[in-house]
């Protein structure tokens, strides 16, 4: 048990509606083709993320050795659908960049997408922060659950976005989840998130969850996240604390390292890694 705790899992964390240009730098689609191909000739192992929580946590099999995993943030088309970006020409989606990466290397991979559950909210989102496209929607998820090539878990009911005319948390500030510090607010965006997301893909159960701006209040990680794990059926949290995540983490703030953030470039992701 004491070795398995001790193992380091890097979380490698994209937001598929970065699309700033055609350059690893500003474009994660980018940047994940790349990665995944040097992941590959230095040996790592993809694993799922919920496989890598069983392993650290909860005496789950052993992982391979140099295991990472990889998550999605928002839900968004681009994490499923190949699509034509109006600015910087077709993007493979991100799905379909782990399709390649699988068929070239003959190699497991998986990611994680954390979605924003509520249809009102990421069709609002789509308007404010996307082009009003329908570029948000969920009919992708179901299938991707069946594939077994993405999973779907929580970002939260709505993200508690700035952008949104009225949020899950009612009066409370917008544009933060560190400031969710009462009962009422975070069974509205954690545990109504769970259900929903339960309602509309019963095939699978909602166990991993990532804070919305990689934030959290003391509240949700000391108190609401353990003590009504019964009814948000969640058995992990992450955060964006950048470093490798270890069994000997509190794990309802688990670390994740974010693209663009943390590294790059391939050089940096590397130096990033073998800091790890």
């Amino acid at each position: 048990m004491s070795d398995a705790r001790a193992v380091a899992v890097p979380v490698l964390t994209y937001h598929a509606m970065n699309v700033n240009g055609r350059a690893y730098a500003d474009n994660d689609h980018v940047a994940l083709a790349r990665d995944l191909d040097w992941l590959h000739a230095h040996d790592w192992r993809i694993v799922p993320l919920r496989t890598a929580v069983s392993a650290l946590f909860d005496g789950g099999s052993p992982l391979p050795p140099r295991s990472c995993a990889i998550t999605f943030d928002d839900g968004s088309w681009f994490d499923w659908y190949d699509l034509d970006h109006p600015s910087h020409g077709r993007q493979r989606g991100m799905a379909g960049i782990l399709r390649d990466f699988r068929d070239r290397h003959g190699a497991d991979v998986h990611a994680t997408s954390f979605v924003i559950a509520s249809p009102e909210a990421r069709a609002e989102l789509d308007r404010s922060c996307m082009l009003g496209t329908g570029w948000w929607g969920h009919e992708w998820w179901a299938a991707a659950e069946a594939e077994g090539l993405v999973a779907i878990e929580s970002h939260s009911f709505d993200h508690n976005h700035h952008t949104l005319a009225a949020t899950a948390v009612r009066d409370g500030p917008k544009g933060r989840f560190d400031t969710i510090v009462d009962e009422a607010a975070a069974e509205a965006e954690i545990v109504a998130a769970s259900r929903w997301l339960d309602d509309l893909l019963p095939m699978r159960r909602t166990r991993l969850f990532a804070y919305p701006y990689g934030q959290s209040s003391r509240f949700l990680r000391e108190d609401f996240l353990p003590r009504r794990a019964a009814d948000h059926g969640l058995v992990a949290a992450f955060g964006t604390e950048p470093r490798a995540m270890r069994g000997t983490d509190a794990r309802w703030n688990l670390p994740r390292f974010v693209c663009g953030a943390d590294w790059r470039s391939v050089d940096e992701l590397s130096r990033l890694l073998a800091s790890a």
